[in-house]
């Protein structure tokens, strides 16, 4: 099965909460590689690669972490995967 991508941008209250952590330790246990940083506006950003359902999942599971009252909003493109990553880190 061929590797799939996104590329998220999470904003609303998502710095300073643990919220890339908690991307890293969702994505690792899931077998996605990529990483997250925040950006200079107070948004998060990801690229992640892995499986199809994966991703799927992953995206649903940041969702149950981090509720609407924190993640006002997620926009997430998707693609075809690089397969340059090796693990998932946080990125400064």
């Amino acid at each position: 099965m061929p590797l799939k991508s996104i590329h998220a941008f999470y904003s609303g209250y998502v710095q300073g909460v643990g919220f890339r952590y908690t991307v890293r330790r969702i994505a690792l246990g899931m077998d996605i590689s990529g990483w997250v940083r925040n950006l200079p506006d107070g948004k998060v950003e990801a690229l992640c690669e892995g499986e199809e359902q994966s991703l799927k999942d992953f995206i649903d599971r940041v969702s149950g972490e981090f509720p609407s009252s924190r993640v006002e909003n997620t926009q997430i493109s998707r693609g075809d995967a690089t397969g340059k990553f090796n693990g998932f880190e946080i990125r400064f």
